[in-house]
């Protein structure tokens, strides 16, 4: 199902196969604001996570991923230091205020129960 010019939500369920899903419409219009802003393309390479999954890949307990009503969260695909540089410049353009930032991702949410207007790194940690 299209959730919006530049979004399916395929890429935003969890990818261990369960078919779990939730996003807001409100967390994908501020995607989609800031895909359109950067001109190019995000890759969704995490969304929604079941509990199970989000152990398996290292998520922490309280994770954004995990299906919470006021919680969203998406890593984006990012391999280049230009594309990081596109990405991160517009999340925070269009009011996203919590970014991480992985070897080959950047992850974005909008955890009310965390810190506001923080960007940390995932050192020694696998990108998932």
């Amino acid at each position: 199902m299209r959730l919006s010019e530049h979004f399916d939500s395929k890429e935003f369920e969890c990818k261990c196969g369960c078919g779990l899903m939730k996003v807001s419409d409100r967390f994908i219009a501020k995607l989609e604001e800031a895909r359109c802003l950067a001109g190019i393309p995000f890759v969704i390479t995490s969304g929604c996570r079941c509990e199970e999954y989000n152990e398996l890949v290292g998520g922490v307990p309280d994770s954004a991923h995990l299906a919470n009503p006021k919680t969203q969260a998406a890593d984006i695909l990012c391999i280049s230091a230009e594309t990081r540089w596109k990405v991160i410049y517009a999340l925070i353009e269009v009011g996203f205020n919590r970014i991480g930032i992985g070897r080959t991702f950047i992850h974005v949410d909008d955890d009310y129960r965390k810190p506001p207007h923080v960007i940390w790194t995932y050192y020694g940690r696998d990108d998932r």
